[in-house]
């Protein structure tokens, strides 16, 4: 497995993003295509020189960085893809000089829960536009610096 850093308009930053959205819908009924924040900077993850994985970081505040738009795509789960694309995001903030990492998953996403609870991430209250949102679970990790 290869983690590459990408440009938010490489082509396949663009299909696992709709990939994940798509999956979205199923799970979160309602749901509508969210823009993407063009500050992201994405990683992403191949098997045999085939996109199976994405995620990204964004500033979020002084020091906090949020993880955003984390997807492997089904053949690919249960195979450690999402723990090193995590781990080359954790490793992006913290040469950004960034102190914690916040993000947010859904309720119906308990393999994202459990995945960043065996990550260390601790559950925090609900931040930003996730405040109302029955649905989120948000977690923050302190990074920490070598």
């Amino acid at each position: 497995m290869l983690i590459q850093h990408r440009e938010i308009t490489h082509p396949d930053v663009t299909a696992l993003v709709l990939a994940a959205e798509d999956e979205l819908f199923t799970r979160y009924p309602g749901t509508t295509r969210s823009p993407l924040d063009p500050h992201a900077r994405f990683v992403v993850a191949y098997v045999l020189g085939r996109p199976v994985g994405c995620g990204a970081i964004v500033a979020s505040g002084p020091g906090v960085g949020e993880i955003r738009r984390m997807y492997v795509m089904p053949a690919h789960r249960r195979a450690g893809v999402a723990r090193r694309i995590l781990a080359a995001i954790e490793r992006r903030a913290t040469a950004q000089g960034w102190d914690s990492i916040i993000l947010e998953t859904g309720v119906n996403q308990p393999e994202a829960i459990a995945l960043y609870e065996s990550s260390g991430y601790q559950r925090t209250e609900p931040y930003g536009r996730y405040i109302d949102n029955p649905y989120s679970v948000c977690f923050v990790k302190k990074l920490l610096r070598s």
